[in-house]
């Protein structure tokens, strides 16, 4: 089982959901951060409602926690329109879409979560309904079996997910406008930070909230994460408001370091610098030996590590560069120890 990381980029639970709700920017000109799509999605969106149009339907990847369903509420709130909102997961069969599109006015914007784990059915089932507004759904089955053909209200489909490249082609060419959501930098984080804590009332001392972005691993959701997190240490421990003390009290006892690393990242830096003798080590090794999930260290672990150079993908599998191991104070053998014991091992 996946460990509760504080700074996995991944939604957790309602409460917090509902927390990032209260954070999320209600308009494109309140967006910080992804210049190129909010230039992009801005001039489409102007376009479709000089033209009286719905919006083309839209596909926003990459990272989780980087606003995919931000911006599904933003478009939907600049497009003055209803949102819908679910989930690959969640539609199962042909019924439960059915449920969803008969219920969509003309305009709005039906928002899926993780399109890339639609089922096939239900995938093309909805081929028809993208392209045409219209779905064939069958009543009944055997020799009472019939098809109705449902007429559809023009909608926009707002599809996101953190693995584009397990969309099927035929989905992903339905899709007329796509966009790849980039990790933020310092400066970006500590805006948003910024519009954050004065959402919250929070009283912050000069360079407190750099400290925070620079250990959000790029991702807003981290971000607001951690600034709540050490809001209620403040709270506790201190006078309500954030100084540096503070900060580093309340992320130090999270275990998360300057860089953002937490234990489980820095394991994973362990395992291949002391076990697999810095590498190369395949993923499935790696998650064996850790006892965590493939698709944990690949989907939540690995991108960030990629990013910052501490870990390299070859053909053989994942090995540590020497600034993954200068972090962490380790020594890697070098190749000509490792072949030296291999000769001895003969």
């Amino acid at each position: 089982m996946a460990i509760d990381r504080v700074i996995s980029g991944n939604k957790r639970n309602e409460a917090e959901e509902s927390f990032a709700l209260s954070m999320r920017p209600q308009s494109i000109s309140e967006l910080i951060g992804q210049e190129n799509v909010r230039e992009k999605l801005s001039i489409a969106i102007t376009a479709a409602k000089q033209r009286g149009e719905p919006l083309e339907h839209i596909l926003f990847y990459g990272p989780p926690g980087l606003g995919k369903t931000t911006l599904a509420h933003i478009v939907a709130n600049e497009m003055g329109t209803n949102l819908r909102c679910s989930s690959g997961p969640a539609l199962v069969k042909q019924g439960d879409v059915m449920g969803l599109l008969t219920n969509i006015g003309e305009g709005d914007v039906l928002f899926i979560d993780e399109v890339h784990r639609l089922s096939t059915a239900v995938e093309e089932f909805i081929y028809p309904a993208m392209e045409d507004f219209k779905v064939d759904f069958t009543v009944d089955s055997g020799m009472h079996a019939k098809t109705i053909n449902f007429p559809l209200k023009r909608f926009t489909l707002v599809g996101a997910t953190t693995r584009a490249g397990l969309l099927s082609a035929p989905l992903r060419s339905r899709f007329g406008m796509l966009y790849h959501l980039e990790y933020y930098n310092e400066k970006q984080l500590t805006q948003i930070l910024q519009r954050s804590a004065g959402l919250l009332d929070l009283k912050c001392d000069d360079g407190t909230l750099e400290l925070i972005a620079a250990r959000s691993r790029g991702t807003p959701r981290i971000a607001n994460r951690l600034l709540k997190r050490v809001r209620d240490y403040a709270q506790v421990k201190g006078s309500g408001g954030l100084s540096g003390e503070i900060v580093d009290n309340a992320l130090k006892m999270e275990r998360i370091d300057i860089l953002g690393l937490d234990e489980l990242d820095r394991s994973f830096l362990r395992s291949l610098a002391e076990v697999y003798d810095g590498g190369p080590a395949g993923i499935e090794a790696l998650a064996a030996t850790l006892g965590e999930e493939k698709d944990t260290l690949e989907d939540v672990v690995e991108p960030y590590l990629l990013q910052i150079g501490f870990v390299r993908r070859t053909k053989r599998g994942r090995e540590i560069t020497q600034a993954g191991s200068k972090h962490l104070g380790l020594k890697v053998k070098t190749l000509k120890d490792r072949t030296d014991r291999s000769l001895f091992d003969k």
